[in-house]
């Protein structure tokens, strides 16, 4: 154990140089061909497969297998791609345990579900390793589409509406694309910049002009957006990160779970990155994972989860779970933060034990606390920022059908729109869909049915 590991506060270096890009590798590594093949051939290929229905965006997964095992996986590819243009984010980063390996005939069998994540994944980078686009843009339509937001939604929305044939202007706040694949995921789960490999690619689409920096609300309205394109997608995610509501949470050294996670993605040397030893993670969901096993593996030596309800109801998978304490983070349930105690800076946090009563939570009146020098906070997003007048319910943007608003010719989707789960590949669908309401209801305008004359 470094000296480093041992010293109080937010410090860093933790780890011998060598140490971080072990810890930080790929967390599952991609399968050669060989195994591939050999997995693929487990597949029932079931006419009536239940995988597809847990897919939120209905991927032919028999379909794809099959051509995995016939030794056609750029087949495959395509096949994924025509439902999921990030497909190859999805095959790293989606729970397919709660998805389309939680619904597998063989894990009902055999308690061993096909490994579904990692053949999409396997055919979705043999394809994109050719730097091939699988699609070409249809004829031009001269309609003009502004989307809001360069993350999954906006992603996948942007394409199938260029695929079309409109032309698309993708706006987004940040200095580079991809929202949440590029700055709020575990690293070790997409190395080698995936992330903005595979926005490259996806532009391989052609008619979608990127403009990176542009707030809406500040750079950009919905009201001028609405008078200067034919159509508004809104993919903007959710900013904003609720507050503990704990006494003492100005104090120094409480974070936001997602900037600590922005922070590790974008870092050029992660042993630059300052991380304390006795590190404090409060929420239940894959955001507090991801902040507390990173933790871990920048060299904190104590890192803890605490959720206020029971573990059946963490919002994070089981698998997520799981490898958390494969890592060595403890998790406690049941518990909910009433101080950040510290001189500044925190030293130590009080909870309090909850129990689920007839009202909601109860405080069962017991206290304990954790030695704490750095505290983050993963409770939950919400909306920020001017969203023109649109109807908002829970902090996020009502939409009805496949995203559309409470305006006339604007759609939404992913984190920011009320329903979804939080999840990449329901981000993609949304996109996807509003897109192609959008195309019907621009190309309907375009068309008006002609009256027949007697």
């Amino acid at each position: 154990m470094t000296h480093s590991q041992l010293t109080p506060g937010v410090v860093p270096g933790r780890l011998p140089a060598e140490s971080y890009s072990a810890n930080f590798s790929d967390v599952s590594p991609p399968l050669d061909p060989h195994e591939a093949r050999v997995e693929a051939d487990r597949c029932y290929f079931c006419h009536d497969a239940p995988c597809i229905a847990a897919c939120p965006t209905s991927i032919d997964i028999p379909l794809f297998i099959r051509q995995i095992s016939t030794g056609t996986p750029d087949a495959a590819a395509r096949t994924i791609f025509h439902q999921n243009i990030l497909g190859g984010m999805c095959g790293r980063v989606c729970p397919t345990e709660n998805l389309c390996e939680g619904a597998c005939v063989r894990m009902e069998a055999e308690g061993k579900p096909v490994l579904i994540g990692a053949l999409q994944r396997y055919a979705t980078d043999h394809l994109m390793a050719q730097g091939v686009h699988p699609f070409r843009r249809g004829p031009a339509t001269g309609r003009r589409i502004a989307v809001v937001g360069a993350g999954p939604a906006g992603l996948a929305a942007a394409h199938r509406l260029a695929a079309k044939g409109h032309d698309v202007v993708l706006y987004d706040a940040r200095p580079k694309p991809g929202g949440l694949n590029e700055y709020g995921i575990a690293s070790y789960k997409a190395v080698d910049h995936f992330a903005a490999r595979e926005v490259e690619w996806l532009l391989g689409i052609g008619g979608i002009e990127l403009r990176l920096g542009q707030v809406l609300g500040r750079d950009i309205t919905l009201a001028s957006l609405r008078d200067g394109y034919d159509a508004v997608f809104l993919g903007l995610g959710l900013q904003g990160v609720n507050a503990l509501g704990a006494e003492g949470e100005a104090r120094a050294h409480v974070a936001d779970a997602v900037d600590f996670i922005r922070d590790l993605r974008q870092a050029a040397d992660l042993a630059t990155l300052p991380v304390g030893r006795d590190v404090v993670v409060i929420g239940g969901g894959m955001t507090a994972v991801d902040a507390a096993v990173q933790a871990r593996l920048l060299g904190a030596q104590n890192v803890t989860i605490v959720y206020r309800r029971d573990q059946a109801r963490m919002a994070a998978s089981r698998h997520e779970q799981d490898h958390a304490t494969h890592c060595g983070v403890r998790i406690i349930c049941n518990a909910a933060p009433l101080r950040v105690l510290g001189n500044g800076a925190v030293r130590e946090v009080e909870f309090m034990y909850t129990r689920q009563g007839p009202l909601g939570l109860e405080d069962t009146g017991e206290r304990f606390r954790l030695p704490c020098d750095q505290l983050l906070r993963a409770i939950g997003q919400r909306l920020q920022g001017d969203i023109g007048g649109l109807a908002v319910s829970g902090g996020k943007i009502v939409t009805e059908g496949p995203g559309r608003t409470s305006v006339p010719g604007v759609w939404a989707g992913g984190d920011c729109a009320l329903g979804g789960d939080d999840l990449t590949v329901t981000a993609v669908a949304e996109g996807r869909d509003a897109a192609e309401d959008i195309h019907a209801a621009l190309m309907a305008q375009a068309q008006p049915l002609e009256a027949v004359h007697g």
